[in-house]
Protein backbone atom coordinates (compact mmCIF):
# COMPACT_ATOMS: atom_id res chain seq x y z
CA UNK A 1 0.00 0.00 0.00
CA UNK A 2 1.33 3.44 -0.95
CA UNK A 3 1.91 5.94 1.86
CA UNK A 4 -0.67 8.59 2.70
CA UNK A 5 1.49 10.54 5.16
CA UNK A 6 5.22 11.23 5.19
CA UNK A 7 6.47 11.68 8.74
CA UNK A 8 9.85 12.96 9.92
CA UNK A 9 11.34 12.39 13.37
CA UNK A 10 12.07 15.10 15.97
CA UNK A 11 15.77 14.87 15.10
CA UNK A 12 14.81 16.03 11.58
CA UNK A 13 13.51 19.41 12.77
CA UNK A 14 15.74 21.97 11.01
CA UNK A 15 18.64 23.30 13.08
CA UNK A 16 18.85 26.54 11.05
CA UNK A 17 16.39 28.80 9.27
CA UNK A 18 16.90 29.58 5.58
CA UNK A 19 17.44 33.26 4.72
CA UNK A 20 16.29 33.78 1.12
CA UNK A 21 17.79 37.30 1.03
CA UNK A 22 21.27 35.81 0.83
CA UNK A 23 20.49 34.04 -2.45
CA UNK A 24 18.17 36.47 -4.25
CA UNK A 25 19.60 37.48 -7.65
CA UNK A 26 18.13 40.97 -7.21
CA UNK A 27 17.95 42.20 -3.62
CA UNK A 28 14.92 44.23 -2.52
CA UNK A 29 15.26 47.99 -2.27
CA UNK A 30 16.18 49.07 1.27
CA UNK A 31 13.55 49.68 3.94
CA UNK A 32 13.57 53.41 4.72
CA UNK A 33 13.38 55.42 7.92
CA UNK A 34 10.05 57.30 7.68
CA UNK A 35 11.54 60.61 8.84
CA UNK A 36 14.92 60.71 7.07
CA UNK A 37 13.99 58.51 4.05
CA UNK A 38 17.41 56.86 4.51
CA UNK A 39 18.00 53.08 4.62
CA UNK A 40 17.32 51.58 8.02
CA UNK A 41 20.01 50.20 10.28
CA UNK A 42 19.25 47.48 12.84
CA UNK A 43 19.64 50.13 15.55
CA UNK A 44 16.75 52.10 14.02
CA UNK A 45 14.50 49.12 14.73
CA UNK A 46 15.65 48.48 18.32
CA UNK A 47 12.97 50.78 19.87
CA UNK A 48 10.23 48.67 18.24
CA UNK A 49 11.53 45.09 17.86
CA UNK A 50 13.90 42.87 19.82
CA UNK A 51 17.51 43.43 18.82
CA UNK A 52 17.95 39.94 17.35
CA UNK A 53 14.77 40.24 15.25
CA UNK A 54 16.04 43.66 14.06
CA UNK A 55 19.36 42.16 12.99
CA UNK A 56 17.64 39.25 11.24
CA UNK A 57 15.34 41.68 9.42
CA UNK A 58 18.22 43.38 7.60
CA UNK A 59 20.55 40.39 7.20
CA UNK A 60 21.25 39.90 3.48
CA UNK A 61 24.42 37.81 3.77
CA UNK A 62 23.92 34.76 6.02
CA UNK A 63 22.14 31.96 4.15
CA UNK A 64 21.56 29.93 7.33
CA UNK A 65 20.69 31.34 10.76
CA UNK A 66 20.88 28.97 13.69
CA UNK A 67 17.67 28.12 15.56
CA UNK A 68 18.25 28.53 19.34
CA UNK A 69 17.98 25.31 21.36
CA UNK A 70 15.15 26.75 23.50
CA UNK A 71 13.13 27.50 20.35
CA UNK A 72 13.82 24.12 18.80
CA UNK A 73 12.78 22.46 22.06
CA UNK A 74 9.37 24.15 21.84
CA UNK A 75 9.10 23.24 18.17
CA UNK A 76 9.21 19.60 19.30
CA UNK A 77 5.70 19.97 20.76
CA UNK A 78 4.27 19.63 17.24
CA UNK A 79 7.09 19.62 14.69
CA UNK A 80 7.86 18.06 12.30
CA UNK A 81 4.41 18.43 10.76
CA UNK A 82 3.08 15.79 8.34
CA UNK A 83 3.25 15.94 4.57
CA UNK A 84 0.06 14.34 3.22
CA UNK A 85 -0.79 12.97 -0.23
CA UNK A 86 -4.30 14.22 -1.02
CA UNK A 87 -5.39 11.01 -2.73
CA UNK A 88 -9.07 11.58 -1.94
CA UNK A 89 -8.99 15.00 -3.59
CA UNK A 90 -7.09 13.61 -6.59
CA UNK A 91 -9.72 10.90 -7.04
CA UNK A 92 -12.59 13.37 -6.76
CA UNK A 93 -11.02 15.65 -9.37
CA UNK A 94 -10.09 12.67 -11.58
CA UNK A 95 -6.77 14.34 -12.25
CA UNK A 96 -3.40 12.89 -13.24
CA UNK A 97 -1.82 15.45 -10.90
CA UNK A 98 -0.32 14.31 -7.60
CA UNK A 99 -1.41 16.70 -4.84
CA UNK A 100 0.46 17.03 -1.54
CA UNK A 101 -0.16 19.34 1.38
CA UNK A 102 1.98 20.27 4.36
CA UNK A 103 -0.32 20.12 7.38
CA UNK A 104 0.54 23.06 9.62
CA UNK A 105 -2.86 22.82 11.34
CA UNK A 106 -1.50 20.27 13.84
CA UNK A 107 0.15 22.92 16.04
CA UNK A 108 -1.38 23.63 19.48
CA UNK A 109 -3.06 26.76 18.11
CA UNK A 110 -4.07 25.18 14.82
CA UNK A 111 -1.83 27.13 12.43
CA UNK A 112 1.72 27.82 11.23
CA UNK A 113 1.98 31.05 13.22
CA UNK A 114 3.77 29.46 16.19
CA UNK A 115 6.87 29.00 14.02
CA UNK A 116 7.63 32.71 14.40
CA UNK A 117 5.80 33.50 17.65
CA UNK A 118 8.15 31.30 19.66
CA UNK A 119 11.45 32.83 18.48
CA UNK A 120 10.12 36.38 18.70
CA UNK A 121 8.94 35.85 22.29
CA UNK A 122 12.21 34.08 23.11
CA UNK A 123 14.37 36.96 21.81
CA UNK A 124 12.29 39.48 23.77
CA UNK A 125 12.63 37.46 26.99
CA UNK A 126 16.37 37.00 26.48
CA UNK A 127 16.70 40.78 26.13
CA UNK A 128 14.91 41.40 29.44
CA UNK A 129 11.66 42.66 27.92
CA UNK A 130 8.59 42.19 30.15
CA UNK A 131 5.70 43.26 27.87
CA UNK A 132 4.94 42.73 24.20
CA UNK A 133 2.19 43.92 21.86
CA UNK A 134 0.87 42.72 18.53
CA UNK A 135 -2.05 42.83 16.10
CA UNK A 136 -4.08 39.94 14.73
CA UNK A 137 -6.62 39.55 11.93
CA UNK A 138 -8.35 36.20 12.12
CA UNK A 139 -6.73 35.54 15.50
CA UNK A 140 -4.25 32.86 14.44
CA UNK A 141 -1.18 35.03 15.10
CA UNK A 142 -2.64 36.41 18.32
CA UNK A 143 -3.35 32.89 19.58
CA UNK A 144 0.17 31.74 18.70
CA UNK A 145 1.86 34.69 20.38
CA UNK A 146 -0.37 34.30 23.45
CA UNK A 147 0.96 30.79 23.97
CA UNK A 148 4.56 31.83 23.29
CA UNK A 149 4.32 34.86 25.60
CA UNK A 150 2.95 32.76 28.47
CA UNK A 151 5.71 30.18 28.01
CA UNK A 152 8.42 32.83 28.33
CA UNK A 153 6.67 34.82 31.09
CA UNK A 154 5.75 37.90 29.04
CA UNK A 155 2.64 40.07 29.33
CA UNK A 156 0.86 40.42 25.98
CA UNK A 157 -1.68 42.89 24.59
CA UNK A 158 -3.34 41.90 21.29
CA UNK A 159 -5.20 44.35 19.06
CA UNK A 160 -7.66 42.20 17.12
CA UNK A 161 -9.33 43.59 13.98
CA UNK A 162 -12.86 44.49 15.13
CA UNK A 163 -14.75 42.55 12.47
CA UNK A 164 -12.82 39.37 13.37
CA UNK A 165 -13.17 40.11 17.10
CA UNK A 166 -16.92 39.69 16.61
CA UNK A 167 -16.85 37.09 13.80
CA UNK A 168 -14.44 34.78 15.63
CA UNK A 169 -15.18 34.95 19.38
CA UNK A 170 -13.54 31.61 20.11
CA UNK A 171 -10.18 32.79 18.78
CA UNK A 172 -10.47 35.62 21.26
CA UNK A 173 -11.25 33.04 23.95
CA UNK A 174 -8.12 31.06 23.03
CA UNK A 175 -5.94 34.15 23.48
CA UNK A 176 -7.57 34.91 26.84
CA UNK A 177 -7.12 31.28 27.93
CA UNK A 178 -3.38 31.67 27.36
CA UNK A 179 -3.44 34.88 29.42
CA UNK A 180 -3.38 37.65 26.83
CA UNK A 181 -5.38 40.88 26.90
CA UNK A 182 -7.44 41.22 23.70
CA UNK A 183 -8.68 44.62 22.48
CA UNK A 184 -11.01 45.15 19.50
CA UNK A 185 -9.33 47.49 16.98
CA UNK A 186 -9.86 50.35 16.35
CA UNK A 187 -10.10 51.16 20.06
CA UNK A 188 -10.15 54.23 22.27
CA UNK A 189 -6.96 53.08 24.03
CA UNK A 190 -4.56 54.68 21.52
CA UNK A 191 -4.22 57.96 19.70
CA UNK A 192 -4.36 56.16 16.33
CA UNK A 193 -7.50 54.26 17.33
CA UNK A 194 -9.28 57.35 18.67
CA UNK A 195 -8.55 59.28 15.46
CA UNK A 196 -9.96 56.52 13.26
CA UNK A 197 -13.08 56.05 15.41
CA UNK A 198 -13.71 59.81 15.46
CA UNK A 199 -13.47 60.03 11.66
CA UNK A 200 -15.22 56.70 10.92
CA UNK A 201 -17.39 55.68 13.92
CA UNK A 202 -18.58 52.41 12.33
CA UNK A 203 -15.21 51.33 10.91
CA UNK A 204 -14.72 47.56 11.40
CA UNK A 205 -10.94 47.72 11.37
CA UNK A 206 -8.04 46.43 9.29
CA UNK A 207 -4.66 44.89 9.97
CA UNK A 208 -3.07 48.25 9.16
CA UNK A 209 -5.13 49.91 11.92
CA UNK A 210 -4.38 47.18 14.45
CA UNK A 211 -0.66 47.42 13.69
CA UNK A 212 -0.76 51.19 14.33
CA UNK A 213 -2.35 50.63 17.74
CA UNK A 214 0.05 47.86 18.73
CA UNK A 215 3.13 49.84 17.66
CA UNK A 216 1.89 52.95 19.50
CA UNK A 217 1.32 50.99 22.73
CA UNK A 218 4.76 49.38 22.48
CA UNK A 219 6.48 52.72 21.95
CA UNK A 220 4.66 54.35 24.88
CA UNK A 221 5.06 51.49 27.39
CA UNK A 222 8.31 50.97 29.35
CA UNK A 223 10.21 47.73 28.66
CA UNK A 224 7.79 46.76 25.90
CA UNK A 225 8.41 45.56 22.33
CA UNK A 226 6.21 45.04 19.30
CA UNK A 227 6.02 41.70 17.48
CA UNK A 228 4.68 41.02 14.00
CA UNK A 229 3.19 37.86 12.52
CA UNK A 230 3.78 38.40 8.81
CA UNK A 231 5.15 40.71 6.07
CA UNK A 232 8.65 41.30 7.46
CA UNK A 233 11.77 39.36 6.52
CA UNK A 234 12.52 37.88 9.94
CA UNK A 235 9.02 36.35 10.05
CA UNK A 236 9.53 34.70 6.65
CA UNK A 237 12.88 33.46 7.93
CA UNK A 238 11.33 31.70 10.92
CA UNK A 239 8.62 30.16 8.75
CA UNK A 240 11.21 28.49 6.48
CA UNK A 241 11.03 25.42 8.75
CA UNK A 242 7.87 24.51 6.78
CA UNK A 243 9.58 24.24 3.40
CA UNK A 244 12.79 22.75 4.78
CA UNK A 245 10.81 19.87 6.28
CA UNK A 246 8.70 19.55 3.13
CA UNK A 247 11.85 19.17 1.02
CA UNK A 248 12.88 16.09 3.01
CA UNK A 249 9.34 14.71 2.91
CA UNK A 250 8.95 15.14 -0.86
CA UNK A 251 12.20 13.21 -1.18
CA UNK A 252 10.65 10.45 0.98
CA UNK A 253 7.68 10.45 -1.41
CA UNK A 254 10.04 10.16 -4.37
CA UNK A 255 8.74 13.32 -6.01
CA UNK A 256 9.58 17.00 -6.44
CA UNK A 257 6.94 19.75 -6.78
CA UNK A 258 6.28 21.30 -10.16
CA UNK A 259 4.03 23.85 -8.43
CA UNK A 260 4.17 25.21 -4.85
CA UNK A 261 1.15 27.16 -3.57
CA UNK A 262 0.42 29.19 -0.44
CA UNK A 263 -2.39 31.56 0.46
CA UNK A 264 -1.24 35.15 0.76
CA UNK A 265 -2.03 37.90 3.23
CA UNK A 266 1.29 39.37 4.29
CA UNK A 267 3.42 36.43 3.19
CA UNK A 268 4.33 34.33 6.23
CA UNK A 269 3.03 30.90 5.20
CA UNK A 270 3.62 31.43 1.47
CA UNK A 271 7.24 32.34 2.22
CA UNK A 272 7.59 29.43 4.61
CA UNK A 273 6.55 26.77 2.10
CA UNK A 274 8.14 28.45 -0.95
CA UNK A 275 11.50 29.98 -0.12
CA UNK A 276 13.43 26.76 0.64
CA UNK A 277 12.31 25.33 -2.74
CA UNK A 278 12.88 28.66 -4.50
CA UNK A 279 16.60 28.53 -3.79
CA UNK A 280 16.88 25.65 -6.27
CA UNK A 281 15.33 27.86 -8.96
CA UNK A 282 17.94 30.53 -8.18
CA UNK A 283 20.73 27.99 -8.74
CA UNK A 284 19.20 26.72 -11.98
CA UNK A 285 18.70 23.18 -10.66
CA UNK A 286 14.91 23.38 -10.83
CA UNK A 287 12.14 25.28 -12.57
CA UNK A 288 9.29 25.10 -10.06
CA UNK A 289 6.32 27.47 -10.30
CA UNK A 290 5.35 29.35 -7.12
CA UNK A 291 1.81 30.70 -6.81
CA UNK A 292 0.59 33.09 -4.11
CA UNK A 293 -3.20 32.93 -3.71
CA UNK A 294 -4.79 36.11 -2.39
CA UNK A 295 -8.42 37.23 -1.96
CA UNK A 296 -10.13 38.90 -4.90
CA UNK A 297 -11.20 41.60 -2.42
CA UNK A 298 -7.61 42.43 -1.37
CA UNK A 299 -5.49 41.99 -4.53
CA UNK A 300 -2.16 43.66 -3.75
CA UNK A 301 0.01 41.19 -5.69
CA UNK A 302 -2.23 41.03 -8.75
CA UNK A 303 -3.40 44.66 -8.93
CA UNK A 304 -1.35 46.74 -6.48
CA UNK A 305 1.36 49.23 -7.43
CA UNK A 306 5.03 48.96 -6.47
CA UNK A 307 5.90 51.86 -4.21
CA UNK A 308 7.28 52.68 -0.77
CA UNK A 309 4.43 52.49 1.73
CA UNK A 310 3.82 52.19 5.45
CA UNK A 311 3.07 48.82 6.97
CA UNK A 312 0.33 50.39 9.10
CA UNK A 313 -2.51 52.86 8.67
CA UNK A 314 -1.23 55.65 10.94
CA UNK A 315 2.26 55.76 9.40
CA UNK A 316 4.26 54.65 12.46
CA UNK A 317 6.25 51.94 10.70
CA UNK A 318 9.27 52.19 8.39
CA UNK A 319 8.65 52.65 4.67
CA UNK A 320 8.67 49.29 2.88
CA UNK A 321 9.14 48.85 -0.89
CA UNK A 322 6.03 46.84 -1.61
CA UNK A 323 3.24 45.94 -3.96
CA UNK A 324 0.46 47.83 -2.21
CA UNK A 325 -3.14 48.97 -2.39
CA UNK A 326 -2.22 51.88 -0.12
CA UNK A 327 -1.97 51.81 3.68
CA UNK A 328 -5.42 53.45 3.96
CA UNK A 329 -7.06 50.62 2.01
CA UNK A 330 -10.21 49.33 3.71
CA UNK A 331 -10.74 45.69 2.68
CA UNK A 332 -14.14 44.04 2.54
CA UNK A 333 -15.21 42.11 5.64
CA UNK A 334 -14.41 38.67 4.21
CA UNK A 335 -14.04 35.69 6.54
CA UNK A 336 -10.40 35.13 5.60
CA UNK A 337 -9.44 37.80 8.13
CA UNK A 338 -5.77 36.85 8.07
CA UNK A 339 -5.50 37.87 4.40
CA UNK A 340 -7.03 41.36 4.73
CA UNK A 341 -3.74 43.27 4.47
CA UNK A 342 -2.96 46.11 2.08
CA UNK A 343 0.58 45.19 1.04
CA UNK A 344 3.17 42.48 0.47
CA UNK A 345 6.60 42.28 2.11
CA UNK A 346 9.66 43.63 0.30
CA UNK A 347 11.03 40.18 -0.57
CA UNK A 348 7.81 38.76 -2.05
CA UNK A 349 7.18 42.05 -3.88
CA UNK A 350 10.65 41.93 -5.47
CA UNK A 351 10.23 38.27 -6.42
CA UNK A 352 6.88 39.06 -8.05
CA UNK A 353 8.32 42.00 -10.00
CA UNK A 354 11.18 39.77 -11.19
CA UNK A 355 8.70 37.06 -12.27
CA UNK A 356 10.18 34.54 -9.83
CA UNK A 357 6.70 33.92 -8.41
CA UNK A 358 3.12 34.21 -9.68
CA UNK A 359 -0.06 35.44 -8.02
CA UNK A 360 -3.78 34.78 -8.43
CA UNK A 361 -6.78 36.39 -6.72
CA UNK A 362 -9.61 34.06 -5.72
CA UNK A 363 -13.29 34.98 -5.15
CA UNK A 364 -14.60 34.23 -1.65
CA UNK A 365 -17.31 31.79 -2.81
CA UNK A 366 -14.77 29.73 -4.77
CA UNK A 367 -12.64 29.38 -1.65
CA UNK A 368 -15.53 28.00 0.40
CA UNK A 369 -16.52 25.61 -2.39
CA UNK A 370 -12.92 24.36 -2.48
CA UNK A 371 -12.84 24.10 1.32
CA UNK A 372 -15.99 21.98 1.33
CA UNK A 373 -14.60 19.65 -1.35
CA UNK A 374 -11.35 19.32 0.62
CA UNK A 375 -13.20 18.57 3.86
CA UNK A 376 -15.33 15.93 2.19
CA UNK A 377 -12.44 14.23 0.38
CA UNK A 378 -9.60 14.60 2.91
CA UNK A 379 -11.50 14.89 6.20
CA UNK A 380 -9.90 18.16 7.30
CA UNK A 381 -11.91 21.38 7.58
CA UNK A 382 -9.51 24.14 6.46
CA UNK A 383 -9.28 27.74 7.63
CA UNK A 384 -10.83 30.23 5.17
CA UNK A 385 -7.32 31.58 4.57
CA UNK A 386 -5.88 28.18 3.62
CA UNK A 387 -8.84 27.58 1.32
CA UNK A 388 -7.37 30.10 -1.13
CA UNK A 389 -4.42 27.74 -1.59
CA UNK A 390 -6.75 24.75 -1.92
CA UNK A 391 -8.83 26.53 -4.58
CA UNK A 392 -5.65 27.32 -6.51
CA UNK A 393 -4.43 23.72 -6.21
CA UNK A 394 -7.78 22.52 -7.58
CA UNK A 395 -7.50 24.95 -10.51
CA UNK A 396 -4.01 23.63 -11.32
CA UNK A 397 -5.05 19.98 -10.92
CA UNK A 398 -7.98 20.47 -13.32
CA UNK A 399 -5.67 22.25 -15.76
CA UNK A 400 -3.35 19.20 -15.62
CA UNK A 401 -6.39 17.03 -16.38
CA UNK A 402 -7.33 19.14 -19.40
CA UNK A 403 -3.76 19.05 -20.69
CA UNK A 404 -3.30 15.37 -19.87
CA UNK A 405 -0.08 16.13 -18.03
CA UNK A 406 1.09 14.69 -14.72
CA UNK A 407 1.97 17.53 -12.37
CA UNK A 408 3.16 17.36 -8.77
CA UNK A 409 1.44 20.05 -6.72
CA UNK A 410 2.38 21.04 -3.16
CA UNK A 411 0.37 23.48 -1.07
CA UNK A 412 0.51 24.63 2.51
CA UNK A 413 -2.50 23.93 4.72
CA UNK A 414 -1.69 26.85 6.98
CA UNK A 415 -4.46 26.22 9.53
CA UNK A 416 -7.67 24.37 10.35
CA UNK A 417 -11.14 25.92 10.29
CA UNK A 418 -12.69 24.35 13.36
CA UNK A 419 -13.08 27.77 14.98
CA UNK A 420 -14.36 29.29 11.74
CA UNK A 421 -17.61 27.34 11.51
CA UNK A 422 -19.73 30.50 11.67
CA UNK A 423 -18.25 31.38 8.27
CA UNK A 424 -19.17 27.94 6.92
CA UNK A 425 -22.71 28.38 8.32
CA UNK A 426 -23.06 31.61 6.37
CA UNK A 427 -21.72 29.93 3.22
CA UNK A 428 -24.19 27.04 3.45
CA UNK A 429 -27.09 29.45 4.05
CA UNK A 430 -26.15 31.46 0.95
CA UNK A 431 -25.26 34.50 3.03
CA UNK A 432 -21.72 35.07 1.68
CA UNK A 433 -20.81 37.20 -1.33
CA UNK A 434 -17.85 37.89 -3.57
CA UNK A 435 -16.26 41.33 -3.28
CA UNK A 436 -14.38 43.06 -6.06
CA UNK A 437 -12.30 46.22 -5.86
CA UNK A 438 -12.64 48.67 -8.74
CA UNK A 439 -9.64 50.10 -10.57
CA UNK A 440 -10.87 53.54 -9.53
CA UNK A 441 -10.82 52.63 -5.82
CA UNK A 442 -7.25 51.35 -6.08
CA UNK A 443 -6.10 54.35 -8.12
CA UNK A 444 -7.64 56.80 -5.63
CA UNK A 445 -6.12 55.01 -2.68
CA UNK A 446 -2.55 54.81 -4.01
CA UNK A 447 -2.62 58.35 -5.43
CA UNK A 448 -1.78 59.76 -2.01
CA UNK A 449 1.48 57.79 -1.70
CA UNK A 450 4.74 59.71 -1.93
CA UNK A 451 6.49 58.65 -5.15
CA UNK A 452 9.86 57.44 -3.88
CA UNK A 453 10.36 54.83 -6.62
Amino acid sequence: MESKKFILQEKDIPTAWYNVLADMPVKPKPILHPATKKPLTPEDLYPIFSQEASRQELNETDRWIEIPDEVREMYRIWRPTPLVRARGLEKFLDTPAHIYFKNESVSPVGSHKLNSAIPQAYYCKKEGVTNITTETGAGQWGAALSLAAKHFGLELAVYMVKVSYHQKPYRRSIMQTYGAEVIASPSMSTKAGRKIITEHPNYQGSLGTAISEAVELAMSTPNCKYTLGSVLNHVSLHQSVIGLEAEKQMEMAGEYPDIVIGCFGGGSNFSGISFPFLRHNFSGERNTRFIAAEPESCPKLTRGIFQYDFGDEAGYTPLIPMLTLGHNFSPANIHAGGLRYHGAGSVVSQLKIDNMIEAVDIPQLETFKAATIFAQTEGLIPAPESSHAIATAIREALKAKEEGTKKTILFNLSGHGLIDMAAYDRYFSGDLNNYQVTDEEIANNVSTLEKLI
